[in-house]
């Protein structure tokens, strides 16, 4: 390490601050802030450092920075010199504050704007309401020593603090949250999230769905799961690959709602990570019917869909005034692998519905075929994305019935979405007729 990160206290205590720059201003705020004492002033003399636990100086002039370091030292203090990091005993990182709960960052001096992007990145997925929880961990620590006479006992009990906090960290902590997380056992049953991983891009999950992974136990991820995402989460987190893949081998559905449970009832916190939204084709259902029926505790986090994640990459609206009133998602398969049977044909030839085809790969050729025979415009834009939102994301266009050619040429293995309707003319070079704006507009 460059620096060994250490937190002073200073509440009650003498800081001397020299000079008026604006540096030496934000460095005297942080003091008070901390409970110090602080003198400010714009010259110095030794006398003024007698009983100081650190000095803070803004000074131009080498010599007389070292003249400060001497009488600093003497005095007992440690010394920081403003933007002369060779000289400073400590420096000042960047502060996540969510005090009792503080961040500090240090880049050693070198790079202060990246360290300030770093602290946006750690506040955007650090809730304010942690600060409560701290706060009520200091408070009922005293408690729990009379509560708790056991090291491992009082151990399991932040344990669980923490999965409490983590799971709603906006709500402040009760008096009778202490009693219940004293009177829970360690090892009672644990609770399932089924957490959407999104397209793929791990910088498009919610930070709702990274609080989860960065809290759980145990992670049972399908195949779509790309390995950037599972780094979001805690390094000590089991990561259990369940992945189904169409017409492929599989680990059964059946199969992922019993570990799904047994791991939930040994005490586990167990995430179910799944592509897109787990509610869009995801069998959510089943699995959230398989918790209850166990009386295991689940909930959800949305993710973005594969059809938002394509619209995105594309920069193609799923709806516009013109050409889609609406829009549908259909499952290229059904539970028998084959395509459904019981697609709304009518709804799919409408020229003012975009459709988003999932898994399609496999009966893409039945699904054109038997569109085209139910009465959809062979002329309607379709378009097919592989890996989208990925570095090797592509994508290919054609009408809707030259398309399944042209998804023969995207890369094996590779999730596919396929887009139809009237709002991808722009990317096939198909046009429709303009509907004409009403007079009073056109005016």
């Amino acid at each position: 390490m460059a620096n060994l990160p250490l937190f002073h206290r200073l509440q009650g205590r003498k800081a001397v601050v020299i000079g008026s720059s604006e540096g030496a201003k934000w460095k005297a705020e942080l003091l008070s802030a901390a409970g110090a004492d602080v003198h400010i002033s714009d010259h110095w003399e030794a006398p003024q450092l007698e009983g100081a636990a650190i000095a803070v100086a803004d000074l131009a002039d080498h010599d007389e920075a070292l003249r400060l370091i001497d009488a600093a030292h003497a005095a007992g203090a440690v010394v920081n010199i403003i933007d002369q990091t060779d000289l400073c005993d400590v420096t000042f990182g960047t502060i996540v504050n969510r005090s009792p709960i503080v961040v500090g960052i240090s880049t050693d001096g070198a790079a202060p704007v990246l360290g300030q992007s770093i602290r946006s990145r750690i506040e955007s997925v650090l809730p304010l309401g942690l600060s409560s929880w701290a706060k009520a961990a200091k408070a009922w620590r005293p408690r729990l020593k009379q509560r708790l006479s056991n090291f491992s006992d009082r151990r399991a009990f932040w344990q669980r603090f923490a999965v409490k906090a983590w799971s709603g960290p906006d709500l402040a902590p009760l008096d009778s949250d202490f009693d219940a997380l004293v009177a829970s056992a360690p090892g009672t049953t644990g609770r399932v999230t089924l957490v959407g991983a999104g397209p793929g891009d791990p910088e498009l999950l919610t930070l709702k769905a990274v609080r989860a992974l960065q809290t759980a136990t145990v992670i049972l991820y399908d195949h779509l799961v790309g390995p950037d995402v599972l780094e979001l989460a805690r390094r000590e987190a089991r990561r259990v690959p369940v992945g189904k893949s169409g017409h492929g081998p599989s680990c059964k559905q059946s199969d992922i709602n019993e570990i799904m449970v047994e791991l939930a009832r040994a005490g586990d916190t167990v995430v179910r990570l799944k592509g897109g939204d787990p509610m869009i084709f995801g069998r959510a259902t089943e699995e959230i019917d398989a918790c209850r029926a166990a009386g295991i505790e689940i909930s959800a986090i949305p993710g973005i869909s594969a059809a938002q994640g394509v619209s995105a990459s594309l920069l193609m609206s799923l709806t516009e005034r013109r050409h889609a009133r609406r829009v549908q998602f259909l499952t290229g398969h059904g539970a028998d692998g084959k395509l459904p049977s019981d697609i709304d044909w009518i709804s799919v030839a409408d020229r003012k519905v975009t459709t988003v085809l999932y898994m399609p790969r496999k009966t893409l050729g039945q699904f054109v075929r038997d569109a085209l025979r139910k009465g959809i415009d062979p002329e309607t834009p379709a378009i097919a994305i592989a890996s989208a939102t990925l570095p090797d994301e592509v994508h290919v266009s054609a009408t809707v019935a030259e398309i399944e050619n042209f998804v023969a040429e995207l890369p094996i293995g590779a999730p596919v979405t396929v887009v139809i309707g009237w709002v991808g003319r722009r990317h096939v070079g198909a046009t429709s007729a303009p509907l004409p704006f009403p007079k009073a507009l056109a005016s």
